[in-house]
């Protein structure tokens, strides 16, 4: 099912001048977009390709994976509705085989497309119609984060068997890695850099993405969910990541 647009918005690709994009871009990004809206990736690619962005376009949802190995990108741009295999099944395989951070991009707008989107392992999500500053501005977020470089950060933070360590981006409990999506990571760092602090769900909106106004309504509690399922050998009786009731959630290193 295709969203109808008009105007500026260009079949899912709208100007938004209110979005700064000024920031200064990271060296060599590349992205792979899954779309098969032939004129609606071209222009996405086009207005990229514009700002430095190197950009590989795939049709076929049972494409992607072959593509992600043998390219490598920094981030992925998914649509949903796709041949061969639509975005969620694509989604679900990427993560099982890359930690590479991804985007669904979609004309489903719905709460629980989104939640399902998270769910299945997406980093972000955009609705279409979208503004192609704000879709530029989120790829490069998230190409930050997966290298590292969303700000000052403690390397190494040892909380007991938790150990999160900025530098190689991976946490492991146990001695185990722990297999986080991106934003998952850039989660479980936030609040191990603030151990034993309550942070409401605004915090680590701010925190996490660096403007609550970017994330999604309901978009923490979501990762919070994978994030204490992969932490957690009880998620419904956490011992580490605790939610603290009216007022947010709290990493707790021992038992509190």
């Amino acid at each position: 099912m295709r969203a109808q647009y008009g105007g500026l918005k260009m079949q899912g690709v709208q100007s938004s001048p209110a979005m700064s994009v000024s920031e200064e871009p990271i060296e060599h990004l590349s992205v792979l977009y899954v779309e098969d809206d032939e004129r609606l990736a071209r222009l996405t690619a086009q207005y990229l390709r514009s700002h430095g962005v190197e950009v590989s376009v795939v049709a076929r949802g049972d494409q992607a994976l072959t593509e992600v190995l043998r390219a490598r990108p920094d981030v992925v741009l998914l649509d949903i509705m796709l041949p061969g295999a639509d975005g969620h099944e694509v989604c679900r395989k990427l993560r099982e085989r890359v930690a590479v951070p991804i985007i669904m991009v979609t004309a489903r707008g719905e709460e629980a497309d989104r939640v399902m989107g998270l769910e299945g392992g997406a980093d972000d999500y955009m609705s279409k119609p979208f503004s192609s500053r704000e879709l530029l501005a989120r790829i490069r977020a998230q190409a930050r984060r997966a290298r590292g470089k969303t700000g000052p950060a403690t390397p190494r933070i040892e909380l007991g068997a938790l150990v999160v360590d900025s530098a190689t981006m991976e946490a492991t409990l146990n001695g185990a890695r722990l297999a986080l999506t991106t934003h998952e990571f850039a989660l479980l760092r936030v609040l191990a850099e603030r151990a034993g602090r309550v942070l409401a769900r605004e915090q680590l909106l701010e925190l996490v993405h660096g403007s609550a106004d970017e994330a999604f309504d309901r978009s923490i509690d979501v990762h919070i969910s994978r994030l204490r399922h992969k932490l957690e050998r009880d998620p419904k009786n956490p011992r580490y990541l605790k939610t603290i009731r009216g007022a947010g959630y709290m990493l707790a290193p021992d038992d509190t």
